[in-house]
């Protein structure tokens, strides 16, 4: 009989099956999120952390509930371990929502006033994106030059994202 894995040894064997695009995915998310937040109230730092975080949220949970009741839903009854899966998977979309939103939190720090907030928060949502794209093109077994070419394709989706915001002026 073979013994327990500990749960070292299961984060681990987690980690080595992660998928990061929900990470490219939530960062384009975090960075369309802050190129349309022009109309923030009375605290702005406070509301753009709170959209960028639960907006973050509502995206991971409509994630787990495409994967769980899509094609799943078919072909295998749902148990608790099931769920916990497709939730720790998912994960990264949450995840990528958090630098954009420390920028905003250490933007006073910095001496930044809102335009200046914004415009980190999108830099760092983009740095993100592209960031992501590249951890899941290695964990995929992608070759430099494939994770080069996903992070030049993000770089540029990022790059529209700021182009959007500029034209719009917001």
């Amino acid at each position: 009989m073979t013994p327990p894995a500990s749960a070292g040894a299961r984060r681990a064997e987690r980690r080595a099956h992660a998928d990061y695009t929900g990470g490219v995915y939530g960062s384009m998310l975090a960075a369309s999120v802050v190129a349309g937040a022009s109309l923030l109230g009375a605290f702005p730092r406070v509301e753009l952390m709170l959209l960028l975080l639960l907006t973050g949220v509502v995206f991971w949970v409509a994630h787990v509930h495409a994967e769980l009741f899509g094609e799943r839903l078919a072909q295998m009854a749902l148990d608790r371990r099931t769920v916990l899966h497709v939730c720790r998977n998912e994960w990264p979309i949450v995840k990528a929502a958090v630098p954009p939103a420390a920028a905003v939190a250490v933007s006073p720090l910095l001496g930044l006033g809102l335009p200046g907030t914004l415009w980190l928060a999108l830099a760092v949502a983009v740095a993100g994106q592209v960031g992501w794209s590249v951890a899941a093109a290695r964990r995929a077994g992608a070759s430099w030059r494939q994770s080069a070419a996903t992070a030049v394709v993000n770089l540029v989706l990022g790059l529209l994202i700021i182009a959007f915001k500029l034209a719009l002026k917001a």
